[in-house]
């Protein structure tokens, strides 16, 4: 398929006014709103971190607003179960075949009735994720990695496009529970929100207490602007950008070199590269190209790979920080010139 300038403009005009609308709930923050459109648009999932009232859930809550598609959220919680996310089945009496249950041990696994969970949804807010003990969370493995759901036997496959935005707060361990590694894989972004400038700040308290009662989230302003056909035609144009030998190249040398960077226990496994290449594409329709260059790579390397790599014990107690390694690792790998 042979992407047409213009149709590569309108894909980066489109993109330019959901990142308005989502900027019209968030203030500031544009490296975070881009990484979540480009997730968006590589079919990704994200794992947004940061600490308590810097807008995690209200930039989930805000992209969805400006999508017309379905969205659900659940709160995670520690006696949330796996069927409280994904479904269960119920005996539907009405159903042809349906027993008497007052016979001993008499089950009709004919007449059960499926009930869908939340998960049957486009965009899938996952709010404090690590509150739930990881029985709970490897119920999303399946769901993120293959876009469906198996339940009593019976496999269902998800409406597309489908996004995970989950959040977590990296401060307050009491109560939580790490992510399995596996499921951490299944992210495109880990994404780190900071503080606000204080400009920033000072918009964003303007914003939330102007005319307005209590604490409700500011997205009164956001409109929809995408639905579900424009959303799968923009990944499907990302498919098709550019990218030189050169580029994939570089991504897996990167990759490969965190598996033996001193300070990093665990290096990133080859998901990882594929995760940099569809990121890089992406980012470059996000910018209205046609074609990857090795800057793309570069820029989204930290949000694709923190998550996928381990701190050695010496470097944890020297407190190193998996950034700082990254980045000093990003300088080390020589990028290619096209």
């Amino acid at each position: 398929m042979q992407l047409n300038p213009d149709d590569i403009a309108r894909a980066a005009a489109v993109l330019g006014t959901l990142r308005d609308e989502v900027s019209k709930a968030v203030v500031g923050q544009r490296a975070v709103v881009d990484q979540t459109l480009i997730a968006l648009v590589a079919s990704g999932h994200v794992l947004i971190e940061g600490v308590p009232g810097l807008g995690k859930t209200l930039l989930a809550r805000a992209l969805a607003k400006s999508l017309s598609l379905a969205c659900a959220r659940i709160q995670f919680t520690p006696d949330l179960m796996p069927s409280d996310i994904t479904g269960h089945t119920v005996l539907d009496p009405n159903a042809t075949g349906a027993v008497d249950l007052s016979a001993p041990g008499a089950i009709d696994f004919t007449a059960l009735r499926v009930r869908r969970g939340p998960v049957f949804t486009n965009l899938l807010i996952a709010d404090e994720i690590n509150r739930a003990p990881a029985k709970t969370q490897s119920a999303l493995l399946e769901v993120m990695q293959e876009y469906q759901v198996t339940i009593e036997g019976q496999t269902l496959p998800l409406d597309k496009p489908f996004m995970v935005l989950a959040t977590q707060n990296p401060l307050e361990t009491e109560g939580t529970y790490p992510l399995p590694e596996a499921q951490l894989d299944r992210f495109l972004f880990k994404i780190e929100v900071g503080y606000p400038s204080l400009e920033e700040e000072a918009a964003v308290v303007k914003l939330t207490t102007l005319q307005q009662a209590g604490d409700q989230l500011p997205l009164a302003a956001v409109q929809p602007r995408l639905d579900a056909r424009a959303v799968l035609s923009l990944q499907k144009m990302a498919a098709y950008v550019r990218v030189d030998d050169k580029v994939v190249d570089y991504a897996v040398r990167i990759t490969r070199a965190t598996r033996a960077w001193n300070g990093l226990a665990v290096g990133a496994g080859s998901r990882a590269a594929i995760a940099l290449v569809r990121a890089a594409r992406a980012a470059a329709l996000l910018n209205a190209r046609d074609f990857v260059t090795p800057d793309d790579i570069k820029q989204y390397a930290l949000p694709v790979l923190r998550h996928r790599v381990l701190l050695s014990p010496d470097a944890q107690l020297e407190g190193r920080k998996v950034d700082e390694l990254l980045t000093a690792l990003l300088g080390n790998v020589e990028a290619p010139r096209l």
